[in-house]
């Protein structure tokens, strides 16, 4: 198992200089100009200025070559000069800068995670804890009222888009209920009981129609795969030897049918923090789907290539990390 993930680690290397250059090459050839949300009265020759201090006359080649060295070896340099309070070299390094607010994007992307993290991370997590019970149950007891239920549910949360149900929400808890609030006031601090309170009460609403969603869809592949591992032979035989319903079914069968689930978990994870951009666009989120957005709409090119190859890098991890499991899920598949 060990030296499998030393083999994959090393190959996701060019991977990801892959991808981070078909990425920087489709936004770079992509009509966008950072001027163009400037006044029309600028004369072209101050445009031109503009572009030039922003590094657009050189080769893309080139402007590539120096991304990568700002990404992956000025940027680690810092985060590293900041964790240990240590200087390393002259500490004055080139690093990837937002084109609208000169900021380093990676201190932009830092600041937004926590809000990402504490909404967009918790709703995947309540999603996994209902999906899991839901499609296990519902698959034990095929065409129960349970079942229908479920069913019925679980195509109406994966069918309806997350901005009609967010919407819904506001209008439901907030507009007639007045029970929690309907922006997500990304200021706000725990400092006591009262705060923590507040805190819990303006991410249930966000928190809960992700985890809708995603609820869905995890549920509907777990009952398929229990069904299909309740039909093997391997389980007719558990049963005949006398083993408890109780073991067969939580030890045995849901042991392999969590082996695609896995699967779809884990690619799933990039695509909440991706899919979460319609969700904190209706509650005001302060998170990294928000941030993307503005990145786009201003033409801000190093922004968004920065989280959208952030993006590619979570596939590419929880894609290894769902191999991994499937070695602890499933005995018979050895890596070495």
């Amino acid at each position: 198992m060990f030296n499998y993930t030393i083999r994959r680690l090393i190959f996701t290397i060019p991977t990801l200089l892959f991808i981070s250059f078909v990425i920087f090459f489709i936004l770079d050839t992509a009509p966008n100009d950072p001027t163009g949300n400037l006044p029309l009265t600028i004369p072209p020759e101050v445009r031109e200025q503009i572009r030039t201090s922003l590094g657009l006359d050189k080769p893309m080649f080139f402007r590539y070559l120096l991304w990568c060295q700002q990404f992956f070896v000025n940027e680690p340099l810092n985060m590293i000069e900041q964790w240990f309070n240590i200087t390393i070299g002259d500490g004055e390094r080139l690093r990837v800068q937002s084109w609208a607010t000169r900021s380093p994007v990676v201190d932009l992307v830092v600041e937004r995670m926590p809000q990402t993290l504490w909404v967009v991370g918790m709703s995947y997590v309540v999603g996994i804890i209902i999906a899991i019970p839901i499609g296990v149950i519902s698959a034990y007891k095929q065409y129960s009222w349970f079942d229908q239920i479920g069913t019925f549910i679980s195509m109406l949360g994966f069918s309806v888009p997350t901005f009609f149900t967010g919407l819904l929400m506001i209008v439901i808890f907030s507009v007639h209920l007045h029970w929690f609030p309907s922006i997500y006031d990304t200021t706000h601090q725990v400092t006591d009981w009262g705060s923590f309170v507040f805190q819990i009460k303006q991410m249930i609403m966000p928190v809960m129609v992700l985890a809708f969603f995603n609820a869905a869809q995890l549920s509907r592949f777990m009952r398929a795969s229990m069904l299909d591992n309740l039909q093997q032979d391997y389980v007719r035989t558990a049963r005949a030897k006398g083993m408890k319903e109780r073991v067969v079914v939580l030890t045995h069968v849901l042991r392999n049918s969590l082996i695609p689930v896995v699967t779809v978990i884990a690619l799933g994870v990039p695509q909440v923090f991706g899919g979460a951009i319609i969700t904190e666009q209706i509650f005001k989120v302060n998170g990294l789907g928000q941030l993307l957005i503005i990145g786009i709409q201003g033409a801000d090119i190093p922004l968004v290539q920065t989280l959208t190859f952030i993006f590619a890098v979570l596939i590419v991890l929880f894609n290894l990390i769902a191999d991994i499991l499937y070695g602890l899920l499933d005995p018979r598949i050895r890596y070495d």
